[in-house]
């Protein structure tokens, strides 16, 4: 009897440590659908600190992606990004896949061409905040020595 109760507990302690990550979370079906088109990524702020660099999602500096195109399609939840050419700044352009779950997290894997979501391991949870017909931000928190500093990704719709 006092192993079945111990057994009881354990396994009652076990479910409710349940996992939170940002992928095992329901979706904001309203919130993609509000995000399906076109986008460009117009401006990107680190307020309070604008003197740092920050390497944006493993691709580039953070302002090569200022001007870069997005397009969300929110049935399927893919989609595509290009950064185009400036200065100090390199094309380039990818497929993604992409979700908005119900604590407004952005989700987003960067493809290779003709590479499965499922095939990648790393991605990237961001905030998403003020979301509007024709406007959100993506919102990242990055160390910068020591300090949790915002990345503040503005798009607007095209």
């Amino acid at each position: 009897m006092k192993k079945a109760v111990v057994f009881l507990l354990l396994a009652a302690a076990a479910v409710s440590c349940k996992s939170t990550s940002a992928t095992s979370t329901k979706l904001d079906n309203k919130s993609e659908r509000g995000l399906s088109g076109d986008w460009t990524l117009t401006s990107v702020s680190y307020p309070g600190s604008e003197y740092i660099r920050v390497f944006s999602f493993g691709l580039a500096d953070s302002k090569c992606f200022e001007g870069s195109s997005w397009h969300f399609v929110s049935n399927n939840n893919k989609g595509t990004m290009a950064l185009t050419s400036g200065a100090n700044c390199a094309a380039f352009d990818s497929p993604i896949t992409w979700f908005v779950n119900k604590e407004g997290q952005f989700v987003l894997k960067v493809l290779n061409a003709g590479e499965k979501a499922r095939k990648v391991r790393d991605g990237y949870v961001l905030s998403m905040t003020n979301q509007t017909p024709t406007s959100f931000q993506l919102v990242d928190r990055v160390d910068v020595a020591g300090k949790m500093t915002d990345v503040v990704y503005q798009f607007q719709k095209r």
